[in-house]
């Protein structure tokens, strides 16, 4: 199949990517039977019920790359437990020094409101995550909405609807805690019930499932900083600014009782 080519609204870097088809781009990772393909390959469903979750990957690794998505999430009125991701890695290939960049959606209880978490990792470092989470100014399980992270040698953005909501600048005090090694792509729906929702008091009820996610619109485009402008606009900053002053919940930069000294 010939890729389609994608235009970009504004606060996006760059101005168009190349649409991937998932077969062309992925590969199954678990729960087969609750992976369906759709749209002539360019969509795909993937669901969490009683038996299992589901999850694809990648078939290339990238080091430095943008990677984009759109996703539509379960619309259920409780789907407290659920997680459903779309990151990178490299865990199945550096055990115990992999490298991370997470977009996870956390579920709710009682008709509430999805939660959306990110995080980093380099070289392992597991035990210094560096979490945030936002409400979200739309309800991401009524449509889809699109969710980037550009991720160069030194910078890495995480976008909404390509708004950037957080960006990461890898500085010396970091050591080895910036993502470097080449990492794949992953997108996955799974139970988290011991800890998505209010810290695990609330688990998955299968009375509710399936809990079914759809993605669409596949980028990954790899590149060096000479092709992907890890730079923001005024504009692209001050769009930033907004968003964090309204929809952050949890930073761990503020976090002192979990890092009374804080991190670099």
């Amino acid at each position: 199949m010939t890729s389609v080519v994608l235009f970009i609204p504004a606060y996006s870097l760059p101005k168009k990517f190349t649409t991937s088809y998932f077969d062309e781009a992925f590969s199954r990772l678990y729960g087969d039977q609750n992976l369906i393909v759709l749209k002539e390959g360019k969509s795909v469903r993937i669901s969490l019920d009683e038996h299992t979750g589901c999850g694809f990957k990648s078939r290339s690794t990238y080091q430095y790359a943008f990677f984009s998505t759109s996703v539509k999430l379960p619309a259920a009125n409780y789907t407290a437990g659920v997680v459903v991701t779309f990151y990178t890695s490299n865990g199945d290939v550096y055990k115990d020094s992999h490298d991370e960049l997470d977009f996870e959606f956390l579920g709710h209880a009682n008709n509430g409101s999805w939660v959306l978490q990110t995080n980093l990792y380099g070289n392992g470092s597991i035990g210094r995550g560096r979490e945030e989470r936002y409400s979200l100014p739309f309800d991401p399980s009524e449509n889809f909405h699109n969710y980037s992270i550009l991720w160069t040698e030194k910078t890495t953005v995480f976008y909404v609807d390509y708004v950037p909501i957080r960006v990461t600048q890898k500085v010396e005090a970091m050591a080895g805690d910036y993502p470097s090694k080449p990492m794949s792509l992953y997108a996955t729906i799974w139970n988290g019930s011991d800890w998505a929702t209010g810290g695990g008091k609330y688990k998955v009820d299968y009375a509710y499932a399936p809990f079914v996610s759809q993605y669409s619109n596949f980028v990954l485009q790899a590149c060096s900083n000479s092709d992907c402008d890890d730079s923001l606009t005024t504009e692209e900053r001050n769009k930033m600014k907004e968003f964090r002053s309204k929809y952050v919940t949890y930073s761990y930069c503020v976090d002192s009782k979990r890092y009374p000294i804080p991190l670099p």
